[in-house]
């Protein structure tokens, strides 16, 4: 029985050469495509994970890096890249576009069928994808509820999901307010769901290095927020029987 692969790409952008995680399900036939973005630490393991089990649920997906292949977990050198980072629209669009065009390129993917997974830092990527007009079939985030700049979007073409936590201090009910009426004023196909006594990253297993307060993982709730971004791809972007019958599962 054959079975997903893996191997590492490197491409430019934001000034740097960025290593991604690529995962390919088993065949050779061409896959609807995902993006995974990674926590504002960077693209880990866990991102890894991620992308590879798209690929065993029949995708290919990118797992795409955003400091150029370094994991930041001092919380200061994180924010300090991060916030002039989310600050700065046209800058999250370069690292998104670059991605995605690794993606696209890629000979398995299916060029018009392609969504975009992001958590923290990179799920205000993919969001910022979308707000670009770029093509997308669904949008997912965790622990992203950024707004944009006024109006843009309008140009969001596909169904957008977000995950918080409610007790997540980073992203509080003010947020949570903002990013809802942005949609809503757009008419984007949008939904919410608050994972009741999260607080932020709940979706990330503990890592061995400091973190911000307000952080802090969440078994049931890191299940039940994949499950939800499955579900969300089957819908928008389902792996059809002539591309190798439906797959469904979840971790």
């Amino acid at each position: 029985m054959t079975t997903m692969t893996t191997r590492t790409v490197r491409y430019p952008a934001d000034g740097l050469t960025m290593i991604g995680h690529l995962a390919l399900p088993a065949g050779d036939d061409r896959r609807p495509a995902v993006l995974v973005g990674p926590e504002g630490m960077g693209l880990s393991d866990v991102e890894r994970r991620r992308a590879d089990d798209l690929a065993e649920l029949g995708y290919v997906a990118l797992a795409f890096d955003i400091h150029g292949g370094r994991y930041l977990g001092d919380p200061e050198e994180m924010l300090a890249r991060c916030l002039p980072l989310l600050d700065h629209p046209g800058r999250m669009r370069g690292i998104g576009h670059a991605a995605l065009d690794v993606l696209r390129a890629e000979p398995r993917s299916d060029p018009d069928r392609i969504a975009a997974v992001g958590y923290g830092t990179g799920g205000a990527i993919a969001l910022e994808l979308g707000r670009d007009g770029a093509d997308l079939r669904a949008i997912a985030t965790v622990n992203a509820l950024t707004t944009g700049r006024p109006g843009e979007a309008a140009r969001i073409r596909c169904p957008v999901w977000a995950g918080v936590g409610s007790e997540d201090p980073i992203m509080p009910p003010a947020q949570r307010d903002a990013f809802t009426a942005e949609m809503r004023a757009a008419g984007v196909d949008w939904s919410l769901t608050v994972y009741g006594g999260a607080l932020h990253a709940f979706h990330h297993p503990p890592v061995d290095h400091p973190t911000v307060p307000g952080v802090g993982y969440h078994p049931r709730h890191a299940q039940r927020a994949w499950r939800d971004v499955v579900d969300l791809l089957t819908e928008c972007l389902p792996v059809t029987e002539e591309l190798g019958g439906p797959r469904s599962g979840t971790h």
